[in-house]
């Protein structure tokens, strides 16, 4: 597969060894080189810890924004709001756009609209410029860059190891906000939001920088096959033209398909029992029962960080052994422990709370790499895509829950019936992920589903 250049390179040293030493001598130069498809997922790796620690943000400006200008706190969380549905709204879209433009273009695009969205905070007058700055162009970029790119990524560059680059890309996003958000919070408090806001801008800037340098759309760009692949085995074809059309077009198609249906609600109830229901309101929960709020959200973050380890062992997994036992496996664990969850809040922490918060970080976003192996399966090379409007379904659900739980504790008091009825949502999701049929059939070309999917 090299180009004629490395054929040329390659003829002193058949000259000085040999054809036979000089084959010798290629060959371990070969397998001592690091495939480029590592260091397409390092940087997005990278472009990934910037899309989720930029995302998360906002949190900490809530407070400065409202004692310099008085905005309401509903004002500014109508920002940070359009921020998240913009995050799952844009990922099929996105993953369209890559199909059209390339990863490259699309990410580095994605990056200048978070910069832009970033630094022109600090010119802000009116409420309205938060909503656009923070909400529009910072929920585009970020959005740009959710997991629906881990899936372009992974598809483009992976044939093995696809479950474990998964993961470990998806544990990006946890990654992210660990790092920043506390960093965020240091340089709010010691230098103010404007300082913040200039050095997210600057971050997003210095990323972009890093991909254009080295991230490629395809395998063949550097004159390789993707990793695991056969040298002879053709790529994919994939769906060009318009991206709103191939975004709107796939989901017709998938929504044809049982497995799609059964895919989006599992996800949907996934994000109803992570960033819905227990990031929105475990906190505000703890304190009912006496918890001071710090120790609360201590116990959040460490979530956080299990969460990294939980993912990339589920990526692992998902390499070997099939995804729907993997997701009915986590459904159900969780299920169980939201069910568990109202006895353990104390004003102090227990060791019971210690494991069910150890538990549910391996858990919490465990679901992704199994989850995009059935796309995969499923749907061949529009995966990425259709993916892309399951996770929007994710965020769908987070956000319907985030609203419903908080009528729960209006109504009664405190937030039991929320744990439990998520809890019961979780068993189904169960449900949904036992049923999803085998495919054993070649995938699609792109104007249509697979086979296998289309006559179930």
């Amino acid at each position: 597969m090299a180009g004629s250049s490395h054929i040329l390179s390659l003829r002193p040293l058949v000259r000085s060894f040999g054809v036979g030493e000089a084959a010798n001598v290629i060959s371990t130069v070969s397998a001592r080189r690091v495939h480029p498809a590592w260091w397409m997922a390092a940087v997005a790796f990278i472009a990934l810890v910037g899309a989720a620690a930029f995302r998360s943000v906002p949190g900490v400006f809530m407070n400065p924004l409202h004692d310099e200008f008085g905005w309401p706190h509903s004002v500014i969380s109508a920002a940070v709001s359009l921020n998240l549905l913009l995050f799952g709204l844009t990922a099929p879209f996105a993953a369209a756009l890559m199909v059209r433009f390339g990863i490259r273009r699309v990410t580095v695009t994605a990056l200048l609209l978070v910069a832009a969205g970033s630094g022109l905070t600090v010119f802000m007058t009116a409420s309205w410029q938060l909503v656009v700055c923070w909400g529009l162009l910072v929920g585009l970029g970020t959005g740009s860059m959710a997991l629906a790119f881990v899936s372009t990524v992974v598809d483009r560059w992976f044939v093995a190891r696809r479950g474990l680059v998964s993961g470990v890309l998806t544990a990006g996003s946890a990654t992210g906000q660990l790092i920043f958000l506390p960093l965020a919070a240091v340089l709010v408090e010691d230098f103010g939001w404007r300082v913040a806001s200039l050095t997210i801008a600057g971050a997003a800037l210095l990323v972009g920088v890093l991909v254009r340098l080295v991230l490629r759309d395809q395998p063949r760009d550097l004159g390789v096959a993707a990793y695991g692949a056969a040298d002879a085995e053709p790529e994919q074809a994939l769906e060009r033209g318009n991206p709103a059309v191939v975004a709107l077009r796939t989901l017709r198609d998938a929504a044809r398909v049982p497995a799609f249906w059964l895919l989006a609600g599992g996800f949907a109830i996934c994000g109803a029992s992570t960033n819905g229901l227990v990031n929105t309101h475990f906190v505000p929960a703890a304190h009912d029962h006496g918890m001071p709020t710090t120790m609360a959200a201590g116990l959040l973050a460490v979530i956080g960080v299990f969460d990294v380890a939980g993912t990339v062992l589920s990526g692992w997994l998902t390499d070997k052994i099939n995804p729907r036992i993997l997701l009915a496996v986590y459904y159900t664990l969780r299920g169980l422990s939201l069910f568990v969850l109202p006895q353990l809040f104390a004003p102090s922490v227990e060791a019971n709370m210690v494991l069910f918060v150890v538990f549910y970080g391996l858990d919490w976003v465990a679901t992704v790499p199994p989850t995009m192996a059935l796309c995969r399966e499923h749907f061949g090379p529009r995966a990425s895509v259709v993916f892309g409007w399951v996770f929007a379904s994710h965020q769908v659900g987070a956000a319907a829950i985030a609203s419903i739980a908080g009528v729960v504790r209006d109504q009664f008091g405190d937030y039991a019936a929320a744990w439990y009825g998520a809890g019961l949502l979780c068993l189904l999701a169960t449900a949904f992920s036992v049923s999803i049929r085998r495919v054993a059939a070649t995938p699609a070309t792109p104007g249509e589903v697979t086979a296998g999917s289309a006559s179930r």
